[in-house]
């Protein structure tokens, strides 16, 4: 039986930068993906400025099908009267992108590099062993000496480990589509409603994808597409008569918690990791920042046995990161779901429009 230095779980954009990372840094490494490759999923497409700068370093960026994708310069907020405010982002700008125009450029990257890649293979438990780790499949075992969970919000693997804590609060959930339509902003809007929030980003020459996130108990009856699009006139007048590009997708509850990143010869990334919420659109940016990091700090990790303390700056990592991240994004939580509060906070907004595309400046930095 073939023997890895590491196995990634999960062939999404999280586990595939591990992969890329480790194996350009000489350690042999596989990912294995209950699906196929690559994958769709609901997602806002966004990528910031500092995701961009990643995957520059890892390779995929050159290889992204710019077909299936769109610049943007910022920021906008669209509330109920109209008023609006927006602020530019740093440098070049983010780059809205389709989620399989995504996965396609990094699965090519991650083979590219030497990568192995195994579709349609589930793990169905793992064990520790005086070695390493070893995973059974439907395929059969796969021993490695580390495991990398990348298997998404819901990661058997955090709960399987023993690090999953059940998230207090609402639950929030997310719905995604696309529509062949030219974008008619050159910005990422983010349009308020009572209890809903919609989001339009760029993501092709003719291409708008729009996401709505909202919290369970807010929205009476069914809750379906067409009746949250109901919710923001505007917008459901923009495409009135105009062709879906993409099937629904939903996503959710979006809130996980895990005790902690890092055990013996195991660490969570991605999703799996922790997650707040989709609010801030930093989520693909907060994912590319602690695989590179984890997959940086694994040949010393390894050689010293990978052990949780070996592991330990890769958790400290995640915590300087995502702090920040999860500050902003209750931040404006708190602001979304208290509409007589927010709605004056973006008014004076919209007349410093400076301040806000320096507070912008602050969280993507």
């Amino acid at each position: 039986m073939k023997r890895y230095d590491v196995a990634v779980v999960g062939g999404g954009p999280a586990g595939l930068a591990v992969a890329i990372t480790t194996t350009a840094r000489g350690l042999n490494t596989v990912v294995l993906e209950r699906a196929t490759v690559p994958a769709d999923k609901a997602c806002g497409e966004g990528l910031m400025p500092p995701a961009l700068a990643v995957l520059d370093r890892l390779g995929a960026l050159a290889l992204l099908d710019r077909r299936e994708s769109a610049p943007f310069v910022g920021i906008r907020y669209v509330q109920e009267d109209g008023s609006t405010v927006e602020g530019l982002l740093p440098g070049a700008g983010g780059l809205g992108v389709r989620r399989v125009a995504l996965a396609s450029a990094l699965v090519a990257r991650a083979r590219d590099v030497g990568v192995e890649l195994r579709e349609r293979t589930q793990v169905l438990s793992h064990r520790r062993t005086s070695e390493g780790m070893t995973l059974e499949t439907g395929d059969g075992p796969v021993e490695a000496r580390m495991l990398v969970a990348a298997d998404g919000l819901g990661s058997p693997l955090r709960r399987a480990e023993g690090l999953d804590v059940e998230s207090s609060g609402p639950r929030r959930f997310g719905l995604r589509r696309h529509f062949q339509l030219e974008p008619w902003t050159p910005y990422v809007e983010v349009h308020f409603a009572d209890g809903v929030e919609a989001y339009v980003t760029p993501a092709g020459a003719r291409r708008v994808g729009l996401a709505f996130l909202w919290e369970d108990g807010v929205v009476e009856g069914r809750v379906g597409f067409e009746t949250l699009l109901a919710r923001f006139p505007r917008l459901s007048e923009r495409l009135t008569g105009v062709e879906p590009d993409s099937q629904v997708r939903g996503a959710g509850p979006l809130a996980r918690v895990a005790r902690a990143r890092v055990a013996d010869r195991f660490a969570l990334v991605g999703d799996a990791a922790g997650y707040v919420d989709a609010l801030t659109g930093e989520g693909l940016s907060l994912a590319f920042a602690c695989a590179e990091s984890l997959g940086t700090l694994l040949p010393d990790a390894l050689a010293k046995g990978a052990t949780a303390d070996t592991l330990r700056p890769y958790e400290a990592c995640f915590q300087r990161v995502f702090r920040k991240y999860a500050w902003t994004t209750h931040a404006l939580l708190m602001l979304a779901r208290r509409p007589r509060l927010r709605r004056p906070v973006v008014r004076l907004l919209s007349k410093a429009p400076w301040l806000f595309e320096r507070i912008l400046h602050a969280v993507v930095a």
